[in-house]
């Protein structure tokens, strides 16, 4: 008689997914000593979900079905809905749940998040600027809503961290332009910006950037200009001293990206913040921290 076969949970599947990514592979300082010492934790657990989720849409041995089938449960156990197995990823639902009812920040600042990522999961071209601003809204616009309201900001800050969020999201699929083409198929970059320039998604997996992709993340970095100088506004919005430091230390980081992202070829290799550049954001840190 043959072994009768483990059912597998149509939610959850098999195995656990979440993957060695850490916080250095983040534009923002994720676990940053500027945060108070009480909110450290609120921080982290809202880290750790948003890092699993994303190794979930990611994760290439899932379909697009499975993906968003766990996605879809860690957003009920989010809402209190559903239980979560005893497993890492879905824990980190169970756990930032906990969270955002001590605090009282808003669930959307975590479904939003799973929005965009069932998105990624069916989606990987983008038709225009605005379609990819959309995707913005909900992939980054809410980890800063998050920090903010944590800290009991007021609401006069949050369309300015949404110009801050999207604009370090855009600065981060320029960044990764090449290898989420070459292993997930998924490409940020307008269409209708391609076309006008007579470039190809293709492009990116040549060695260095044609003139014509060039341009093309030249009115990208357009783009993202405008969105840091609505961000620029943001630290002197800010009451904690801390967030303030903190948001003055992405800002900078912010514009230095954009900067190098203009000097330097992403094609070529990926283009990091120097440690100059770390000095810089701190001594902007520092100074909004006094001030």
């Amino acid at each position: 008689m043959s072994a009768i076969s483990k059912k597998v949970d149509p939610v959850w599947g098999e195995a656990d997914v979440t993957s060695p990514k850490g916080a250095s592979d983040e534009n923002f300082p994720v676990g940053s000593l500027l945060f108070a010492k009480a909110n450290r934790a609120h921080v982290t657990a809202y880290y750790n979900f948003a890092r699993v989720i994303d190794d979930m849409v990611d994760n290439a041995t899932l379909s697009s079905e499975a993906k968003i089938a766990r996605l879809r449960g860690m957003e009920e156990v989010i809402r209190g809905t559903r239980e979560a197995p005893q497993r890492a990823d879905a824990q980190t639902a169970v756990i930032l749940r906990r969270h955002l009812l001590q605090t009282g920040v808003p669930a959307e600042t975590a479904t939003d998040l799973i929005t965009a990522f069932c998105q990624d999961a069916v989606k990987n071209r983008y038709e225009s600027w605005d379609e990819l601003l959309g995707y913005c809204r909900f992939s980054a616009n809410p980890v800063g809503r998050f920090l903010l309201l944590l800290h009991g900001e007021r609401p006069e800050t949050l369309p300015l961290s949404d110009a801050l969020c999207s604009a370090l999201q855009v600065i981060n699929h320029l960044q990764d332009v090449t290898s989420d083409l070459k292993t997930l198929d998924r490409s940020y970059l307008p269409q209708e910006m391609l076309s006008a320039e007579g470039a190809k998604i293709e492009d990116v997996l040549l060695a260095r950037s044609k003139p014509g992709l060039r341009r093309v993340f030249m009115h990208l970095l357009d783009e993202v200009d405008h969105l840091n100088r609505e961000a620029a506004r943001l630290p002197a919005l800010v009451r904690d001293r801390r967030m303030r430091a903190y948001c003055a230390v992405v800002v900078a980081l912010s514009h230095r990206l954009a900067a190098r992202l203009r000097r330097e070829d992403p094609v070529a290799g990926r283009v990091k913040v120097t440690r100059r550049d770390g000095f810089y954001a701190l001594a902007k840190g520092a100074r909004a921290f006094i001030g």
